[in-house]
Parts: structure tokens; sequence; C-alpha cells
């Protein structure tokens, strides 16, 4: 007979195997790594200079003659995180750089030209750099309604005007498209690593919303919220914003926060996150159903929320052009919605080196039909938007109207003219079936 301890060491190594056996199954999911971030600095910065030599041309553009940027260390100004180097963080002592339109009595010096300094001296040398530019007109961020107008601290400014003196304070003006249209606009070559994030994201989610993770009646919301923290790490990726996970109900609103709800079976859950890497951002919204014993799909009455607000994003990206304003888009789209007898509520930004990046947004949540000052600009090309919406449904089984909220990064094609989503859309949910194997995640062998 066998001993006890064989007994035991055999029933110990069957486990182990059950759930080798699951890992192998699970862990189908390859994701394509990023460059190191060696390369990524190597890029960023190349993408930095393409960018910054611009900046001459757009200054001619917005009728100023030189840029002029201040900033200290912790009190960085807006534009400072889109003109500066991959390895460089917060500004070195007091950081002043002044931009401009490579005139010939510039000629020789760098563009821009920077000066880092904490005793003062800057200010000669900007005062005899500037008198012998003699530029008109300088821009500088003093904004009350755009952040990437407006990134000039108080501080700074009254430094500035004290060490310029009158006679160059009253040539600084204030030129808000400056600075959008700098941060907003987006190269070529940027899209093809962008698209591999997108990729990294949609496998995130794939591999989140399935029983990889997920143990109804046990896991939590906020278990997944942080496992999608956890994950992000060992990809070598970081966040704008914390994933934000939910359980759909007609309470739902979209917000700054997820919910804290136990994952049941029937449950619609969504999720509301980003991916921060190669100094740019992503922003998705997807949806997923927990099946019931017996199911192997979502119920249709789910399935037409869906379609709805597919069909809402058809819209938004039929009527969206450049040079519309975003309100223009935003009227028009309702005005569609209101056609074809869809309710529901557009709020899509653009979307690139921040989250909420530069330029016109096309409505907000609490701003359901017109966005004063930002919706009031004008669409640029070669920009990045989220398409982010939601579509009231009506679910017979739950007696409940559902906002089916999802969002999609798109990007503008130069031969159309237009902007088409980067990787794809979400067209059917990801399943969570009880009936597979004991989550991965956090297992106690």
């Amino acid at each position: 007979m066998l001993s006890l301890i064989t007994w035991i060491l055999l029933l110990l190594s069957c486990n182990l195997f059950k759930y080798s056996a699951s890992a192998l199954r699970e862990a189908t999911i390859q994701y394509k790594p990023l460059p190191s971030l060696r390369e990524q600095a190597r890029i960023r910065d190349h993408w930095l200079k393409e960018r910054i030599s611009r900046i001459p041309s757009l200054l001619k553009k917005h009728g100023v003659d030189a840029w002029l940027m201040s900033q200290r260390e912790h009190a960085e100004d807006t534009i400072w995180w889109s003109i500066k180097n991959a390895t460089d963080y917060d500004a070195h002592r007091r950081t002043v750089l002044l931009f401009h339109t490579n005139e010939s009595t510039l000629e020789g010096y760098p563009n821009p030209i920077k000066w880092v300094d904490n005793t003062g001296q800057v200010w000669p040398e900007l005062l005899r750099v500037l008198k012998d530019f003699n530029p008109r007109r300088i821009a500088i961020n003093i904004d009350q309604n755009i952040a990437f107008a407006g990134g000039l601290h108080v501080g700074e400014y009254d430094t500035t005007a004290q060490a310029l003196g009158p006679e160059w304070m009253q040539r600084m003006v204030n030129v808000p498209l400056l600075g959008i249209e700098y941060v907003t606009t987006k190269l070529e070559t940027q899209l093809e690593y962008y698209r591999d994030m997108q990729d990294i994201v949609w496998l995130m989610m794939e591999e989140g919303f399935s029983r990889h993770t997920i143990n109804p009646g046990v896991t939590t919301t906020e278990d997944l919220s942080w496992w999608y923290r956890e994950k992000m790490l060992t990809l070598n990726l970081t966040t704008w914003n914390h994933p934000r996970i939910s359980v759909l109900t007609e309470e739902s609103f979209p917000g700054w926060s997820g919910t804290d709800d136990i994952i049941q079976e029937g449950d619609l859950l969504h999720i509301d996150w980003g991916i921060t890497a190669m100094g740019m951002n992503t922003d998705t919204q997807h949806m997923a159903y927990v099946l019931r014993d017996g199911e192997t799909d979502a119920p249709d009455s789910l399935k037409q929320g869906l379609k709805k607000a597919n069909r809402m994003q058809d819209i938004h990206l039929d009527i969206m052009r450049a040079g519309m304003t975003g309100n223009e888009v935003l009227e028009n789209c309702l005005a569609q919605m209101k056609v074809q007898g869809i309710e529901g509520q557009i709020y899509s930004h653009p979307i690139g080196d921040w989250g909420h990046d530069a330029g016109a947004v096309i409505g907000f949540t609490n701003m359901p039909e017109h966005v004063p000052i930002l919706g009031e600009l004008a669409i640029l090309p070669d920009t990045y938007y989220s398409i982010e919406l939601y579509a009231y449904h009506f679910v017979p089984e739950r007696n409940e109207t559902i906002r089916f909220r999802i969002e999609e990064n798109a990007h503008w094609d130069k031969e159309t003219e237009r902007w088409k989503f980067v990787k794809g859309r979400q067209e059917k949910f990801y399943l969570i079936d009880k009936s597979k194997d004991t989550p991965l995640w956090k297992v106690q062998v």
C-alpha cells in the first residue's frame, strides 16, 4: 500500500499538473514588446527634432516672431512636456527657451536658444539676443482658458516682466493656437508605434476580461483594476489614468471612478483606461459579458445596445472633418442621431502627447450640446482623436435603460482626409465563461 506521504505527493503533483495545463490553455496571448527604453528614447528624440523644426513655420503662420517660455523645476510650462528630451523629466533650475523664425539676425543661433541658470544671468543675455533680433511680437503662454497656451506660472511672469522691462513686455502676445497646433500635430512615423500600443491595449483587455483573471462570485471590479496596473508594469508600460472597471447598470454614468462590485454571472462589465509609452497615450472603453450557466453568448438585447453605439461611431466619423469646430461636429452628429432614432451622448477629444490632448473637443458629459471655448476651436488635420460616446438602449430582461459606453482612438488619414480607427472597434463582447478552469491570477497552489 502507498504511504500517506506518497499519496500527498501524488495529489500535489496532480494539482500542479492541473494548473500547469490550465496555464498552457490560458497563456495564449503573446504581446509584441515595444522597443527597449533606450531605443524608445532615441526614437522619441528623433521625433522631437522633427517637431521642433516645424516651429519657425508655425510662428510665421500665427504672425509672431518668437515664442518665449520660462519655467523652473517643478513649475514647468505645459508645453515643456512636448518639447523636452526623452531623458529629461523636470526642468533644470530656471530653464528659459526662445524659439525664433531663423531670421538672418539670429543666424548661427540654435533654435530654440536655451538658458539653464539659477543666478539671474539669463536675463541680460536674453535682453542682448532680443535687441539683436528685435522681434515685434513675442508669444508667451498666458491664456486664461486653454491649458496648452496658459502654462507660464504667475511667479515666472512677474520675474520675466521685472527683468525685461515694459519695452519688451509690450511686445508679448497671447497666441493660443500656437501651442495647440504644436502639441496636437502628429508625425506619420508615430503611427506605427501607436498601432503597436493599440494592439497591446486590446490584448490586455482580452486577457483581463477572461477566466485568466475573473472568477465570478469572487473577483471584484477593484481586483481587476489593479490586475491591469500590475500587468502594465510587466510590459514596461505606465498609464495616465487608473483603469476604471464598472458593472454597468441603469445608474452607471461616465465618471472618474469605477465601481467596487463583486463580479457575478450575467454582469455587463466596462473598462475605461489608457496606457502611456513612447511619449504617447491611448484611451479606450470596451465591454464584457459574464456568461450565465448554459449560455454561450451574450443576450441579443445587449448585442443590440452595442450595435447602436457602433452606429453612433459611424455617424461621428462620417461627419467629422478638419476645419469644422467641435461644436459643429457635435450639432450635426446629434441631428443625424435624431433622424435615426438613436439617443446617446458624444464627448470626444484629441489624444496623443496627453490623454486629453490639445485641440477642439466634441462635447463634454456635462455639456452635451455645446462646449464654450474648447468646442469652438477648429479641428486640425494630422491629429489623433478619441471617439468617445454612449448610446442609450433599453434591455427588457433587466427592465433597465443602459448606457453602452465605447471609445476608440482614431488617426488622420492623409489619403482620404478623414479619421480612421487605429486598431478597429469593438463589435462584440468579451465573454467570461465560468465553466472554464479556475483563474490563474491569485491561484494558491
